[in-house]
């Protein structure tokens, strides 16, 4: 077999998805003379968890995800996290808003659209909750804008197809809030590369990377496979971000970096029910989500999402979790197998026996029948019929197991930064809220990589992000400003989504 070996460069970011997108148009307005390579498996970007189809879609801001928000044993509800999470997400609208502003990607209307988010609980228990998260959170300048009702009747305005011929037997209530979004995660991923490849930024498609290894001289060597003509190629970089969603873990082990160790993964695919009919469609607009049955991992709370999917309106119900050894859709099924090394051996062990109610979940979930899957569907639309919805398998996730303060082989859920020492390799690991947030993870990369640098380039950033450096939930003339300028940028100021359509 023929190889090649590359000069090196200053940048190499391996995977296509929304994370590498995200940094290197990062680091193309702050260092544009650097020189920054990409390498993709697949054929083209945004292909694997960024994917349509892949991601949930929403606009992830805390405004309707009950496991953000947390109930303690006195009764008081803990908002910390979602405070974090809406932030987050904020800084993501500006950047976006940044780019359409300064012409570097158009229509945003293409990949971003208004959508109301609810909150929708059963039973006098989580009525309860509900309503006193709807106070906590209504008092925070961020989600001011939130209804609260418990009523039937304002319910059947709000969400007509979940309250038609329901038998309200039980205490019901909603949560509501117009500034919601549908995020088309995979269209902003490619509008990101198109931006990128035109101002000279390289993308190879086709290309796995194999290994990563450290030179004698403190560079990374990354070697390349390059599919289409069946060569492999060595490039050196100062620099090397891993973010190749499941995959990311493998890669992450090769580079040998003490913090790459006591680091396992656990694949959970995930599958949703996807609406035929267009009568129903049309009867919800709005993505609603419930809470998590218990033992049910957090990622799993069920939603029922209007999504706009290649220019069309479809409905989703789900998810519900399906068990795969990959970590990628377009993975190995030895992925799971060959992640157990002997430094994370017992960490896994160790998860194995923390997480028995969440084996006996997902084999729950993998042996359900269609009618049992309607049975679930038919809680939140009660008329559903079995022909109107078929299963679609959606993304593969690998969830992050390490040690933690809470014990060996604790499991977690959401998004991890892994870098080395020296900053000069970085991997992402984990999933939701993950490409909701991407803007800040990518900017705690360039922080912790790079804080050589964060001095002079903190100008850009807050020219790019305004509330840099900001906690916008103690600015509430901050958070309208925002608002204001980001929803006029990205088309939703008074824009609703059955309009867009």
């Amino acid at each position: 077999m023929m190889s090649n070996r590359e000069a090196n460069t200053d940048v190499i970011l391996i995977g296509a998805g929304i994370m590498s997108a995200t940094l290197g148009s990062l680091l193309k307005e702050l260092v544009p003379d650097w020189n920054v390579k990409v390498f993709e498996k697949l054929g083209s970007a945004g292909e694997e968890s960024s994917n349509v189809w892949n991601n949930a879609g929403t606009g992830h801001a805390a405004l309707c995800e009950l496991n953000y928000t947390h109930e303690h044993p006195d009764g008081s509800i803990d908002i910390t996290k979602a405070i974090k999470v809406n932030e987050q997400f904020q800084v993501s609208k500006q950047f976006w808003s940044y780019l359409v502003n300064s012409h570097m990607i158009r229509n945003p209307q293409e990949f971003i659209l208004s959508l109301p988010h609810m909150s929708f609980v059963q039973g006098k228990k989580n009525v309860e909750f509900l309503r006193k998260r709807y106070e906590k959170m209504g008092a925070n300048p961020l989600f001011k804008d939130m209804e609260f009702s418990d009523d039937p009747e304002q319910l059947k305005e709000w969400i007509p197809l979940m309250m038609e011929n329901r038998k309200v037997t039980e205490p019901i209530a909603a949560t509501k809030i117009d500034a919601g979004t549908d995020v088309n995660f995979g269209d902003l991923t490619r509008k990101l590369f198109d931006h990128l490849e035109s101002n000279n930024l390289e993308v190879n498609y086709k290309r796995s990377v194999e290994d990563i290894t450290r030179t004698s001289d403190g560079l990374w060597e990354v070697k390349v496979f390059d599919h289409e003509n069946g060569k492999l190629e060595y490039h050196t970089a100062k620099f090397v971000f891993i973010g190749g969603g499941g995959g990311s873990l493998h890669l992450l082990q090769k580079t040998g970096i003490p913090e790459s160790k006591n680091i396992g993964g656990f694949p959970v695919s995930g599958q949703f029910m996807v609406c035929k009919n267009p009568e129903v469609i049309e009867q919800h607009h709005a993505k609603v989500y419930g809470k998590a049955k218990v033992g049910a991992p957090p990622m799993s709370v069920p939603h029922l999402d209007t999504r706009l999917i290649d220019n069309k309106t479809s409905l989703l119900f789900g998810p519900f979790a399906g068990f795969s050894p990959k970590f990628l859709k377009t993975g190995s099924l030895s992925d799971l197998l060959t992640s157990v090394k002997k430094d994370n051996l017992f960490t896994m062990m160790a998860a194995g026996v923390k997480n028995v109610s969440l084996t006996k979940y997902l084999i729950e979930q993998v042996i359900q029948s269609k009618e049992q899957r309607m049975e679930e569907l038919r809680e939140f639309i009660p008329n559903a019929k079995s022909e109107d919805w078929e299963l679609v398998t959606a993304g593969q996730r690998v969830q992050v197991i390490k040690d933690t303060k809470a014990g060996k082989g604790t499991l977690q859920f959401g998004t991890e930064v892994v870098t080395g020492a020296d900053g000069t390799v970085a991997a992402l690991l984990g999933a939701s809220p993950g490409a909701s947030t991407a803007v800040s993870v990518m900017l705690e990369v360039l922080e912790r990589c790079f804080p050589q640098h964060i001095k002079e380039w903190e100008p850009k950033i807050k020219e790019m992000i305004p509330s840099y450096g900001i906690s916008l939930s103690e600015n509430p003339d901050l958070i309208r400003e925002i608002h204001a300028s980001t929803d006029r940028a990205l088309k939703l100021e008074g824009e609703k989504y059955a309009e867009s359509m």
